[in-house]
């Protein structure tokens, strides 16, 4: 079976919630130039769009996600186990079948104007990039901005497509009341690594000039360092770390890779096909950083794993954040003295005279 270039899962694993039983592998015909599957945006209308995050270790209380399913095709995204819910494979699907959730700014407007709603920061892209390549034409995201500042309501935005430049005139405005942080996601400085791993990401370059001028613009960055691939691009850590300071970041985080439910299976396959040589090697050193398994849901455990080769990823960090940036940013609280809380329109009714 050839390489499918462009895409990041090479195969599409069945529905574990459905009786339709799929071919795993793609059809040879999609492989050949000029007939692979074209991405589909799917319009849908959900009734609620901010999640609570119970997680006690991804730094957010609440997320919002304008899109289910993410064409970057980054092949470890935990966020692929959550499209067999919808029916979808975690695999190609996950990256060709894109849901738009056309009424979000609607719904997020409806979930600011709650009466015991107390202002918590949401974060943009919880799970898939709210920047990802449809945001070009729907523009939810950049609606999204607009009713954050409308309530003067804080929010945080994790993405790793230079897209987020064009808002930035609605950035700047919520960072005048220190109401908005951007994580640049960023785990590798080769090209031919990116491609592979995150095939419709923006460029290593592009990301980096993205943090280069959104600090520039004066607005809070940091560099996410995610996730670490043991045997496959943990060597980059510190280098990471020094070009994302030298644009401007003013922080850094990173997250060892895990590879929960279908993830393991499509993630496995891909490295079979585009590291077959690395295979054992990176597979084996992710085992040895979850206690022996791929998957690892464990709260305070699961993001930054445990034993030696997880000690020597955190010591490379340590160090590279030390040495590259002494003043490091602190952790503020959240801004929500600015928040306003709107009455519903047709409560008005009752005030005319």
């Amino acid at each position: 079976m050839s390489y499918i270039k462009g895409r990041g899962a090479q195969i599409n694993p069945n529905d574990p919630f459905s009786s339709l039983v799929r071919d795993e592998q793609i059809p040879q015909e999609e492989v050949e130039e000029g007939r692979l599957r074209k991405s589909e945006a799917i319009l849908v209308y959900p009734k609620s769009i901010v999640n609570k995050v119970p997680s006690p270790d991804v730094g957010m209380e609440y997320s919002l996600n304008p899109y289910q399913g993410c064409e970057h095709g980054c092949i470890y995204c935990y966020a692929r186990n959550t499209h067999p819910y919808w029916g979808y494979s975690a695999g190609l699907d996950f990256e060709t079948k894109i849901m738009v959730k056309k009424n979000a700014p609607y719904l997020l407007e409806e979930f600011l104007r709650k009466p015991k709603w107390d202002g918590t920061p949401i974060m943009l892209s919880g799970n898939t990039d709210c920047y990802q390549p449809l945001e070009k034409k729907f523009e939810i995201t950049r609606s999204l901005l607009k009713v954050f500042w409308k309530y003067r309501h804080a929010t945080g935005i994790i993405t790793k497509n230079s897209l987020v430049r064009r808002d930035i005139d609605i950035l700047k405005d919520l960072n005048s009341l220190g109401l908005v942080k951007v994580a640049i996601s960023i785990n590798t400085l080769n090209e031919s690594l990116r491609r592979k791993l995150e095939p419709r990401t923006a460029s290593v370059k592009e990301r980096l000039k993205t943090m280069a001028f959104l600090a520039k613009e004066g607005i809070p960055v940091m560099a996410m360092v995610a996730p670490v691939i043991p045997g496959l691009n943990d060597h980059e850590i510190i280098e990471i770390v020094r070009r994302a300071a030298l644009m401007g970041a003013g922080k850094a985080r990173y997250i060892v890779v895990r590879l929960n439910g279908d993830v393991a299976t499509i993630f496995k396959d891909w490295l079979s096909k585009a590291y077959p040589d690395r295979l054992r090697k990176v597979i084996s050193k992710i085992e040895l950083c979850h206690g022996g398994k791929l998957n690892d849901s464990r709260f305070g455990m699961r993001m930054k794993g445990e034993g030696k080769i997880a000690e020597i990823i955190a010591d490379q960090f340590r160090l590279a954040v030390r040495k590259f940036m002494p003043v490091e940013e602190a952790d503020s609280p959240p801004n929500v003295q600015h928040y306003l809380r709107m009455k519903r329109p047709q409560l008005d009714l009752f005030n005319s005279p």
